[in-house]
């Protein structure tokens, strides 16, 4: 295996310099803690996760305090956070972490990997940032630096291949204590210099062995690269109608009605509200009449 000791001192030596300061990591963090964060900044800033993280840790600390709860109470208590599965899925993980592990979120990394909603990358990242293992942990910034510093491409592909889990698990180093800082350290590089939009080339400290920067920093072309369009699409409707039920009373049922007076075109409101109840975010009680689920 080629020798990246350097490659691992210059990140490493740059992330202890620069790291962000975020509650997940500090070190009374425990691993509930970092699995509730890498559920919510899942395609959603850490600006808009600080303050739900925090409100969210306060109430349920545990995951026994989450399982307690309905799972509707989870829906609730997400708010504006976006991708609103994420809290029933974490409500799923929470009770099979406490009937299934006597309350405490696993070590092992097929047990993360067998909890409900828990995938490849949150499974490696909760290994990783939790337990300090060995495991290659591939989230968007970290695919983005090793496409430039790499590939030498401006954009990794739509999807995650095996050649970059090689290329991850090649740069990765041996000690489980120093690969956990380096997963963590190229992720902050990715979410602080090495931009999707405006990379700040100038002040990476890997700049000078960045095969993207040495070509000439060419342009993306690979398939198109979908945006992250929101205003009008199925998407906005579902928000809308579970900001409705979000904000009313504690446990209350919620007509029609109510639902109906927040998005004006029936066709994409009706497929919207039928999305929320198929995904169980939304539970029908009656003809016409829903609430959160549990």
């Amino acid at each position: 295996m080629t020798d990246h000791t350097a490659l691992h001192r210059t990140v490493l030596g740059w992330y202890a310099a620069h790291a962000r300061e975020l509650p997940w990591r500090e070190p009374e963090a425990g691993p509930w803690a970092v699995m509730v964060s890498e559920f919510m900044l899942q395609q959603t800033p850490v600006k808009r996760v600080l303050p739900m993280y925090a409100q969210w840790m306060e109430r349920w600390p545990t995951p026994a305090a989450l399982a307690a709860a309905p799972s509707g109470e989870a829906v609730r208590a997400w708010g504006r956070l976006g991708y609103p599965r994420r809290a029933l899925r974490l409500h799923a993980a929470a009770t099979a972490i406490t009937e299934q592990h006597g309350g405490e979120v696993p070590t092992d990394h097929a047990e993360l990997l067998a909890l409900p909603g828990v995938g490849e990358y949150t499974a490696a990242a909760v290994a990783s940032f939790a337990h300090r293992q060995r495991h290659a942990v591939l989230d968007t910034n970290v695919r983005r630096v090793f496409a430039r510093l790499v590939d030498g491409n401006e954009y990794p592909p739509t999807a995650t291949t095996a050649a970059e889990r090689r290329t991850a698990n090649e740069l990765l180093p041996e000690q489980p204590e120093t690969a956990a800082t380096w997963a963590v350290a190229v992720m902050e590089l990715g979410a602080l210099v090495c931009t999707a939009r405006t990379p700040d080339c100038a002040h990476c400290p890997v700049a000078a062995d960045c095969a993207w920067r040495l070509a000439g920093s060419p342009a993306y072309q690979g398939p198109p690269r979908r945006g992250q369009s929101y205003e009008g699409t199925d998407r906005q409707v579902r928000g809308r109608l579970l900001a409705v039920l979000r904000t009313a009373d504690h446990h209350a049922d919620v007509p029609q009605a109510a639902l109906d007076a927040v998005w004006p075109d029936p066709v994409q409101r009706a497929r919207a509200l039928d999305g929320l109840v198929a995904d169980g975010l939304v539970q029908p009680v009656a003809p016409g009449v829903y609430r959160l689920p549990g």
